[in-house]
């Protein structure tokens, strides 16, 4: 099972560019916080188109507040450009330095284990384990990721069949159902909470 072209974004240019480059799908899932995940995931062809380029060494070294600026240019990249500017630079500095400006590396160097490149991705800025299992598992289900017990490691993202993230979005009908799982998720912790009051 190779790697699909992606379609999460529903901008054929968007989903090209994550389909297509690494670190702009890592950055993409890191922007996917308190924004729709189409928003999100559309957020590295706006840096590409505006700085001409969404490698690791560029973003890293770009000027700080010049990079917020993009990220301010409407459309935005984030709704909140300062503090996401900010980690998207972390997080390119660190792709850059630890992993020699390689996204893929971070998966494939040294033939890792699905524990293990969890354990990567969590030492990434920016990614807790939610966003690292949420990674592995779009990584296994849509990148062709081989790694041995990444459907166990990406708990319960890795589940086959399941409409629970990103991961499993390949089309408009399983985009519908992944936001239908996202949202109801979110009413039964509402009412968890309300009820521990």
């Amino acid at each position: 099972m190779g790697r699909m072209e992606l379609h999460i974004t529903g901008d054929p240019a968007a989903d090209k560019l994550l389909s297509d480059d690494a670190f702009a799908l890592l950055t993409g899932m890191l922007l996917d916080q308190q924004v729709t995940m189409e928003s999100a995931f559309a957020g590295p062809e706006k840096i590409r188109a505006r700085i001409g380029s969404v490698d690791p060494a560029t973003i890293a070294s770009y000027d700080p507040a010049e990079f917020v600026e993009v990220f301010k240019q409407s459309p935005s990249v984030h709704r909140f450009p300062g503090s996401m500017a900010g980690r998207v630079q972390a997080l390119a500095e660190t792709v850059h330095r630890e992993w020699d400006g390689d996204a893929t590396a971070i998966w494939t160097q040294g033939d890792p284990d699905g524990a293990e490149v969890l354990n990567r991705l969590k030492a990434l800025p920016g990614f807790g384990e939610q966003k690292a299992k949420i990674f592995l598992a779009l990584l296994g289900k849509q990148r062709g990721l081989q790694a041995d017990g990444w459907r166990e490691a990406a708990e319960p993202y890795g589940q086959e069949g399941a409409f629970l993230s990103v991961a499993d979005i390949v089309d408009p009908e399983s985009l519908s159902k992944v936001r239908a799982s996202k949202q109801a998720a979110k009413a039964a912790a509402k009412a968890a909470k309300a009820s521990d009051r």
